[in-house]
């Protein structure tokens, strides 16, 4: 079942471009749905079962990193669901979380040069106003990781910008501690996928404030977030494969769309691939071979 849109009677979600987000009072119900989006577009197709590999891996890494989270529970039974509320359509892909005030950053991590870093770099030898060695390559390792904050925008691609504006929005105190935060949790999720033969070149975090404390919200370390590459097959100086939506992006350039009008349907084949390479990032980082349902 391709779910691209959930209903809870007499509940209005807010719907982002893959999630629906339903407030509960004390708590938020995020659902992961199967749409999908590029070039800021929500694409008509969905693809089976993506929201349930958000979901869980975004579960699975919450457990794994143990630090404070937003995460109330995964099992749709304990959820306050209306009683005519058929769970079928949230299953597997629905998490229950802490009510929090969210800091209005995204916390972007950097561990390899690529994607709209690379760009500026070649243009300005720096990334969102860090200043980077001389000669390195698309993809190359960064002598350390780099925090590199964005604003989060509602439409469109979020705005990078520096840590000294970003202090401009939050105060010092808070992006101190949301950078360190950050740093802190990419090098120990790098390190856990590393092992299972995953390069996570960068990722984004968001976080919240739950009664003063400092959580980490939404998703974490998932497809959508984070950009991952096989170890095996990592060659520096070039592109790298990806486990996202690489093939949607790849068939829609060079189908003649325009980007400017609605997106074309996505061919089954480009489905399939794509599908299969959500699953098999699950896979190999969670150690598990079937999805929950």
């Amino acid at each position: 079942m391709i779910v691209l849109q959930t209903s809870i009677a007499g509940i209005t979600p807010k719907r982002g471009k893959v999630r629906d987000i339903y407030d509960f009072g004390e708590s938020v119900l995020l659902v992961s749905s199967d749409r999908i989006s590029a070039f800021d577009w929500i694409l008509p197709t969905g693809i089976p079962d993506k929201g349930k590999v958000l979901n869980q891996m975004a579960a699975f890494w919450f457990q794994q990193l143990g630090i404070p989270n937003h995460l109330i529970t995964t099992d749709v039974t304990k959820m306050p669901f209306p009683n005519s509320t058929d769970l079928t359509m949230f299953a597997g892909r629905s998490m229950l979380g802490k009510k929090c005030k969210v800091v209005p950053i995204e916390c972007v991590v950097r561990g390899y040069l690529s994607g709209s870093g690379w760009k500026e770099y070649q243009k300005s030898g720096s990334v969102c106003g860090i200043k980077l060695p001389h000669g390195l390559r698309e993809s190359d390792p960064l002598p350390e990781p780099i925090f590199t904050p964005s604003t989060k925008a509602e439409t469109g691609h979020d705005e990078n910008i520096t840590f000294n504006q970003m202090v401009e929005i939050v105060g010092r105190d808070i992006s101190e501690t949301l950078r360190d935060k950050s740093l802190e949790i990419f090098c120990h999720g790098s390190e856990l996928a590393m092992k299972k033969g995953i390069i996570i070149a960068d990722t984004k975090f968001e976080f919240g404030l739950s009664e003063g404390q400092l959580t980490l919200i939404d998703e974490v370390l998932t497809p959508d977030s984070s950009r991952f590459w096989l170890a095996d097959c990592y060659k520096p100086g070039q592109g790298q494969p990806s486990f996202d939506k690489q093939f949607v992006r790849d068939w829609l350039t060079q189908s003649g769309w325009d980007k400017n009008s609605p997106p074309p349907e996505l061919p089954d084949e480009i489905v399939k691939k794509t599908r299969e390479k959500y699953l098999e990032a699950f896979r190999i980082l969670t150690d598990t071979t079937e999805l929950l349902s």
